[in-house]
């Protein structure tokens, strides 16, 4: 096998073991993501922290445990006007002793008024959060990142990271108790610089057959502007 050019990480993450939680473990988590949602700095006002929370897959790395986290909830964001959907979003980690009891916890949270519910264009769902930093040789480095997040389209069975056309991480759709398999949890580099062009990640849904259904960039992209037609005259 020839040298890797671009030595990056790739399934770096340990898969999830336990899906989504549920029980006494999940309202210990709750507990702690409720704390981070009450220490978040611009939140209005008389904004209700959710009780109901909607988790997502474990994923081990770096010697930690990380449980994303979402909960939907409303504020009113501007001074006389109606109470707003919002989705409060972060996740909570720890650290997990081999036969022993969680340690550590660790909580972040923040909020969001761009919802699902108001863009029925979207085809996932998604959030991410920077965990830490690869670093490679000769400065190179990526942002290793969580991401997390819900097929909004039928039939999507998995999901694909991939960075630059290299698939760095994957994982199965889930579903809690009761409900269809269509949350997922990643850990992958992201935003690679110093291998030429900066790189960044790319999420992908598949079927069971392996038929793309959705794909997402954690950037916007952002399209030129097409000025007017400019026409040399004469002497130009």
């Amino acid at each position: 096998m020839p040298i890797d050019n671009r030595p990056f990480p790739r399934f770096v993450a340990d898969a999830s073991r336990h899906g989504i939680p549920h029980g006494r473990f999940a309202e210990r988590l709750a507990t702690a993501f409720a704390a981070a949602c009450e220490e978040i700095e611009d939140l209005p006002a008389g904004t209700t922290i959710p009780e109901e929370l909607t988790w997502f897959p474990e994923r081990a790395w770096s010697g930690r445990v990380w449980v994303p986290v979402s909960g939907d909830s409303e504020a009113v964001l501007e001074d006389g006007s109606e109470a707003e959907p919002i989705e409060f979003f972060g996740f909570v980690s720890f650290v997990q002793p081999e036969g022993g009891d969680p340690t550590d916890f660790k909580a972040s949270a923040d909020f969001t008024d761009v919802v699902a519910a108001d863009n029925p264009d979207w085809t996932i769902d998604i959030s991410d959060e920077v965990i830490g930093t690869w670093h490679g040789e000769q400065g190179r480095e990526a942002a290793m990142t969580l991401v997390w997040g819900r097929s909004l389209v039928r039939d999507a069975f998995a999901v694909t990271a991939e960075l630059d056309g290299v698939t760095v991480d994957q994982d199965p759709l889930f579903g809690g108790q009761g409900t269809r398999a269509d949350r997922f949890t990643l850990i992958a580099p992201d935003a690679l610089k110093n291998y030429g062009d900066d790189a960044y990640l790319e999420v992908k849904l598949w079927t069971s057959r392996g038929k793309q259904v959705a794909r997402e960039s954690l950037y916007e992209i952002e399209e030129p502007e097409e000025g007017p037609a400019t026409v040399d005259g004469p002497g130009d």
